[in-house]
């Protein structure tokens, strides 16, 4: 990055970290709310003991993320991501709210119409899902890759919070009457805080940092009409002018070439989530039998994912543990269909040690692999197109997840419902 003294460079590096924490502020509440909704799990399969809440929640919410976001992906170049981004943090806020509410006036009841809330509003944290993601992801691929490691991170921090903060309230409110949905209200009530902080750091906070508005009149000097807001809220009210009488300037890829350059990339993504999805959160909810942790089980196999989920999208800041071998990718993501087989035999024969060490693995290679692909796949693009890229491979991410939550249903063959 450019500099003319010393200050401006203490001033950038400053607005690096800052840049760094709002981004896992941002990825932290990008699924916290959604992640909450999965961690009360129990509540829910208390309050609905015939509808499978856990398979029946994520699969509703994933048609409504990926149709979302294909619209978006198709027409990112046209959208304004400032806009966007905040729409999206705007509905987790209120959906969040939502979820006390309806637990409000329902006064923690259940009943077919109380399901049928919960699952209007899982629709809706899918759509908010795609505005933020998609627009989140593309718009920090452009940007140094410290960032969007960051955001991702902070994703996974999600769940690894939302486990932590339900075995606290299970500790706390487990012997309580009602203590299952003190729990649950306890966890809205935080989630819904969290996305209105969202919303406050990227309206007025992160715009403004200098090392950010860098980035961003550097993308709109290649040709991005997708930052002109950002720009202005940054205090740049007008973008970097381009030269028009040089095509080579305003060119850009289109996705359908973005597409098929990075195929390895996007079949990656939406394998890994296949993979993952196709066993948790279903078939680590349901179908691992009961053991000596009682109903403490299933808790501590979601808080072993999503822990070691959050470690593992750290490991790629230390550069030798880098996986960037696009082949080295592919080979790893497919290898992790042996996880499939692995859990079967342990559900049926294995102790809980094992199927807890299998699931620390899922998480592991998750975030691990996941951080991989998407910090590697912009380079070597435009602003624009590492824009529109980010874009794709969260539809292909969004995809995957669909593909893997409808595959789960297949463990449920052979077993009552």
């Amino acid at each position: 990055m450019p500099t003319t003294d010393g200050s401006k460079t203490l001033v950038t590096l400053q607005g690096k970290k800052t840049a760094i924490i709002v981004c896992w502020l941002l990825g932290n509440g990008s699924l916290l709310a959604w992640n909450s909704m999965l961690t009360i799990e129990d509540y829910y399969e208390y309050l609905f003991p015939h509808y499978h809440p856990v398979r029946v929640l994520t699969l509703i919410y994933q048609p409504f993320a990926l149709g979302t976001v294909a619209i978006l992906a198709y027409n990112e170049a046209k959208i304004n991501t400032r806009r966007r981004n905040l729409t999206g943090y705007t509905l987790f806020f209120i959906s969040s709210l939502l979820v006390l509410i309806l637990d409000l006036a329902t006064s923690g009841k259940g009943g077919i119409g109380t399901f049928i809330g919960i699952c209007s509003i899982s629709c809706s944290f899918g759509v908010a899902d795609a505005f933020v993601q998609g627009g989140m992801v593309g718009d920090l691929s452009f940007m140094c890759p410290e960032f969007i490691q960051s955001f991702l991170a902070g994703l996974a921090a999600s769940g690894a919070l939302s486990s932590g903060l339900r075995l606290i309230t299970k500790a706390i409110f487990n012997n309580s009457k009602d203590g299952f949905r003190k729990g649950a209200m306890l966890f809205f009530g935080i989630s819904a805080f969290s996305e209105l902080l969202c919303v406050l750091l990227y309206a007025f906070i992160f715009p403004k940092l200098t090392i950010v508005k860098y980035y961003r009149s550097k993308a709109a000097s290649e040709g991005s009409k997708t930052v002109a807001a950002d720009l202005a809220a940054g205090g740049i009210h007008t973008q970097p002018s381009l030269d028009e009488e040089d095509p080579k300037q305003l060119e850009r890829l289109s996705n359908k070439q973005l597409f098929f350059q990075n195929i390895d990339y996007a079949v990656d993504i939406f394998l890994i989530y296949v993979l993952t999805l196709s066993i948790f959160p279903g078939f680590i909810s349901e179908d691992t039998g009961s053991h000596n942790l009682g109903s403490w089980y299933i808790l501590v196999l979601i808080a072993s994912y999503n822990v070691w989920d959050l470690i593992a999208r750290y490991i790629p800041l230390i550069k030798c543990l880098t996986l960037t071998s696009r082949k080295g990718l592919m080979n790893a993501t497919l290898s992790r269909f042996l996880f499939i087989p692995a859990f079967y035999f342990t559900a049926k024969y294995g102790d809980q040690g094992w199927m807890i060490m299998l699931t620390s693995l899922l998480g592991l290679t998750n975030g691990y692999l996941t951080v991989c692909v998407l910090t590697a796949a912009p380079k070597g693009y435009k602003g624009p197109e590492q824009n529109a890229l980010g874009n794709l491979l969260v539809l292909c991410l969004l995809g995957g997840l669909f593909a893997g939550v409808t595959l789960d249903w297949l463990w449920r063959i052979g077993k009552p419902w």
